[in-house]
């Protein structure tokens, strides 16, 4: 039976509103063309940044000692530096005791910190806290003084067989043939030992030549300026006070040296040598006492000190060109350069730099 014409038109008609119907449903539950579903479905790129670019970096630096001027110097500049880049950085003290030294690098591991960097004041001891860092996934970098005995990541410092080379170049200088008392550091320091190989490496010739002769050799304990006084009080004493020279581990022990020789109207009589660039030690250089320290600009070591531990906690290439042996590995290292210091050049060195000001470094002077 066929339909008529009218009766197909509205067939068709309503046929026509029932796909229209369906696809407008389609279209509505999938929010849109099929593209812009496809675009709806894909995660959105969030504004923020990754953790990696947005987290600043915490720095923790477990220091040996804040007992002496040259280390509050280097707290300050480190964390100048540090916070210059951008980092956080936490700083604790143990002055000297081995095991606050650890507990204290635990607490700062437990703290969440990115690098660990370590002022060692016994570079034995402290390979505990590198295998401590290292298993909480946190690298190391020794700042000045090397750890031993460990897989430490990284060392900073200057080149400290250097300064002994030029503490006993400047000395046999003055005095080609003498007794010589040598004025060590602290025996636990590794930069002690360092300091030593390198004044050695200049008078073992002259030793050799019978033109010196090392009357007097001994260990200062925490390089303390009392204990010097003590062990050159000692030398003095089994010398019959006959003495041409002496090389001191650092300014402090130096300033021990000089306190001993005053005491017996000495001072200023024979070339004593320290190192550190200490405002005491600059003082006695142009009163005469003290002929030279050896200077080490801080801020150098403290703003590349910074820098790197901000480049090891990215893991970033530190691009350190040379390795010093730590009795276990060959340590990554980059070591900056000393200057030796005396009357001729202390204003064109310390007091140019503003190490130290020419009013400080003159007090006693003027006063005169």
């Amino acid at each position: 039976m066929k339909l008529g014409f009218a009766r197909r038109r509205s067939i068709l008609f309503i046929a026509v509103l029932i796909v229209c119907f369906i696809l407008s449903a389609c279209d509505s539950n999938n929010g849109g063309s099929t593209a812009e579903s496809l675009n709806n479905k894909q995660p959105k790129a969030t504004a923020a940044p990754s953790d990696q670019t947005s987290k600043r970096i915490k720095i923790g630096f477990s220091m040996d000692t804040l007992l002496e001027e040259r280390w509050l110097k280097d707290r300050d500049l480190f964390r100048e530096a540090c916070e210059a880049l951008g980092a956080d950085v936490e700083i604790i003290a143990a002055n000297g005791d081995d095991a606050k030294q650890i507990s204290q690098a635990e607490a700062l591991i437990s703290q969440g910190v990115d690098i660990l960097v370590v002022v060692p004041h016994n570079a034995d001891a402290t390979a505990a806290i590198v295998k401590k860092a290292h298993s909480a996934g946190i690298k190391v970098l020794a700042y000045d003084r090397l750890i031993k005995n460990a897989d430490v990541d990284l060392y900073v410092s200057f080149d400290n067989e250097a300064v002994g080379e030029l503490q006993a170049k400047a000395i046999t200088k003055l005095v080609p043939k003498g007794k010589f008392v040598y004025i060590g550091g602290a025996d636990t320091d590794n930069n002690a030992h360092l300091f030593k190989q390198g004044v050695f490496n200049v008078l073992q010739p002259y030793i050799d030549r019978g033109d010196i002769t090392i009357v007097y050799d001994q260990w200062t304990k925490d390089w303390t300026p009392v204990n010097a006084l003590a062990n050159m009080k000692d030398a003095l004493e089994a010398n019959a006070n006959n003495i041409d020279a002496v090389i001191a581990a650092n300014d402090a022990t130096a300033g021990g040296v000089v306190q001993a020789l005053a005491g017996i109207g000495l001072a200023g009589k024979l070339p004593v040598a320290g190192q550190d660039a200490e405002l005491a030690a600059a003082q006695r250089i142009v009163e005469g006492t003290q002929t030279m320290t050896v200077y080490k600009p801080i801020k150098l070591l403290a703003d590349k000190a910074a820098e790197l531990a901000v480049k090891l906690a990215k893991g970033e290439d530190t691009g350190a060109d040379r390795t010093v042996n730590n009795g276990k590995i060959e340590v990554p290292s980059v070591l900056l350069s000393p200057i030796a210091v005396d009357k001729s050049n202390i204003n064109q060195t310390i007091i140019a730099d503003g190490f130290h000001s020419r009013e400080d470094v003159y007090k006693n002077v003027n006063k005169k």
